[in-house]
Formats: C-alpha cells, structure tokens, sequence
C-alpha cells in the first residue's frame, strides 16, 4: 500500500498565444496533458488566432480568494444570528487568529447562512502563491477553536459545511467568489474570422445562444454556458500539478459572443480558478519544469505567480473554447476532426 507508480499522460505544449491585461502581457506556450488528443489542435487554432489580433487575448483578473465553511451548532436560531452579529463587530480580532495559523492566510471576508439552529460560516482568505484548500483549513480550525472558546450556545458540527464549496458544482461560488476569477476577451477581425475559422461572427454568435443559453438553461446548468472549459483545464491542471477535481467548480463559467460589424467579439469568463505554484503536487520535477516554462516561478510578490499561472490558465479555455465553437457552426467539421488528429496520434504511438 505503500508503493508509489505514476499514471503516464500525454502531454504537448500549444502556442504561442497572445496575452494581454492587468497581470500578464506575453507570448506563451502551454503545456496540455490529456488523451483526448484533439484538444491540442483545436487549442492551438485559437492560439494561433490570438497573435493575428491587435491585443490577443484581453485577460482581466477580476478576484482572488480562497474560502473554508465551517458548521456550528447553536441553542436556537437568535443565539446564531447574535454570534454572527458579534463575529462581524469583531472581524479585526478574527483575522489576527487567522494570522496566527499562517503568514499567507489572510482573512478578507465572513459570510454566513442560520438554518434552524445550524450556523454556517464562510470564511475567505487570500493565500499567496498556495491554491490554499489546507491553509484555510488550518485557519479555520484556529477559528473555530476561538469562536467555540469565547461565544457560548455552540457545537462543533465539522470543519467544512460545504457552503465552501470545494469541488462542487454550485451558485455560491460564482455569486460570493472561490479562487481567482479572470475574465477573459479576444477581438477578432472579420477576415480572420473568415479564413481561419471558416464561419462568421453571426453564425458564432446565434451558436452561443441557442447551444450555451439556452441549451444550458434547458439542462438545468447551474451558473454555467459554456461548451467544454472542463477540456482545457483538466488538460492545464494535470501539466501544472493542480488538484484535478478542482475543474468541477472550475469549469462553471460563461461564454458570451457579440457580432460587431462582422467582427467577432469573444470572451470567456471563468470566476472560480483555483490553483497554485507552491503546495502539493509543485515539488514532481515535471511540473517544476513547465511551471518555470510558464514564467511562473518568478521572483515576484506573493501571489503574482499564482494569479500569472490563472489567466494563463483562463486565456488558454479561450483559445479551445474558440475552435470548439467555429467547428459546430459546420456541419460534421467536428467528428472529421476528432477521427483525422485520433487516427494521426495511435500512428505516432499516442493512444487518444
């Protein structure tokens, strides 16, 4: 029980894409691990597009926060909501107990939900470098040592009430904020449109709507239209160390398209990124090397490589969500691509 094997994935390196914004402007190259062998392809026909426009891809980190939930229980109801209202009159008091457990974890804010007499807490932090899930946890059991130590009328329940929400598809996450949210924009000229994409603004636009809107709508998505973020991150996760199940909430995101003057505006925004370039994982040599590739182990202030490797991360869901969504505008585009780039890579020893 106590050997160790390692799961081989393929992996390839896509680019460059073009990236600008509020944390990177750079040309970049990728590295995907994945079996669905098309992916590569299709990311670098979006790549490959982001360097024939005037900005490339537009990248704007909108937030960064880790969250923790703990559940406590309480005598009733009033004795909740009164802890809640002494909690938030006492938040400096809380964020110096946070400090106490880490020098990163920093405690931003405090949300609750009283059901009965089950108080939930949501507690958020920024952490660095760190995707943070152990560091927050940590913080919060520090805590909740305090608050069960100095409010009377409550119980341990668990550390986690799932109003985190840790890799879980939910509102929450999208409405409050988890990880890094980073919106990402791509202009494309008509021509490019034209002949890269072989489709228009038009026929992207009335796809967007009728598949990611209302196609999701019709599904019961929750906070979520899109086509396949799941691909490209679990792909990006895998080559960079990350904890893969992290693309459940991840891959909640909206896909949103504007035809302008048969121009094509394209954006992708991706609020719930939660990864890192330090904590488990970052120490396999592989993933050194491809988080130093990215730039992403850098002298920088805490957090910068982390929010760098994130809109990276959100620019390179762009580029695949982008092909995806040409190729569907064509009838049969997709399925002929998916059995000429399969059948190519078993021919060059890649299993898809």
């Amino acid at each position: 029980m106590n050997d160790t094997d390692f799961a081989a994935v393929p992996l390839r390196w896509v680019g460059p894409l073009r990236i600008t914004g509020n944390i990177v402007d750079d040309n970049v190259d990728v590295p995907l691990a994945t079996y669905e062998t098309p992916l590569w392809p299709s990311v670098g026909r979006g790549a490959r597009i982001t360097t024939l426009t005037e900005k490339g891809v537009v990248a704007t980190l909108v937030d960064d926060r880790m969250t923790r939930s703990i559940l406590l229980e309480a005598d009733d109801a009033y004795t909740a909501h009164t802890t809640v209202t002494q909690l938030k009159a006492s938040f400096t008091e809380l964020q110096e107990v946070a400090a106490s457990s880490s020098r990163f974890a920093k405690l931003i804010d405090l949300h609750h939900q009283i059901t009965g007499n089950l108080l939930f807490l949501r507690f958020e932090f920024t952490t660095g470098d760190a995707s943070g899930h152990n560091m927050v946890t940590l913080a919060c059991d520090h805590l909740m040592n305090h608050i069960l130590a100095t409010r009377p009328g409550l119980r341990y329940v668990s550390i986690s009430g799932n109003y985190c929400t840790d890799k879980k598809a939910t509102a929450v996450n999208g409405i409050l904020g988890r990880g890094k949210n980073v919106v990402t924009e791509l202009l494309i000229p008509r021509e490019v449109v034209q002949k890269r994409l072989h489709t228009t603004a038009r026929q992207v636009v009335e796809l967007n709507i009728r598949k990611n809107l209302i196609g999701t709508l019709l599904a019961g998505g929750i906070r979520s239209a899109n086509a396949h973020y799941a691909n490209m991150l679990l792909a990006f996760y895998l080559a960079t160390g990350q904890d893969a199940a992290n693309i459940v909430e991840g891959s909640q995101g909206i896909t949103h398209a504007e035809d302008r003057d048969g121009d094509l505006y394209f954006s992708c925004t991706l609020p719930n990124l939660i990864l890192g370039t330090v904590g488990n994982g970052k120490h396999q040599s592989f993933v050194d090397d491809n988080l130093t590739r990215l730039g992403c182990r850098a002298d920088r202030d805490p957090g910068d490589n982390a929010r760098r490797l994130a809109v990276i991360a959100a620019a390179t869901v762009l580029c695949g969500e982008l092909s995806l969504m040409a190729a569907q505008t064509n009838s049969g585009e997709l399925m002929r691509a998916h059995t000429q780039f399969e059948r190519s890579t078993v021919s060059n020893g890649v299993q898809p």
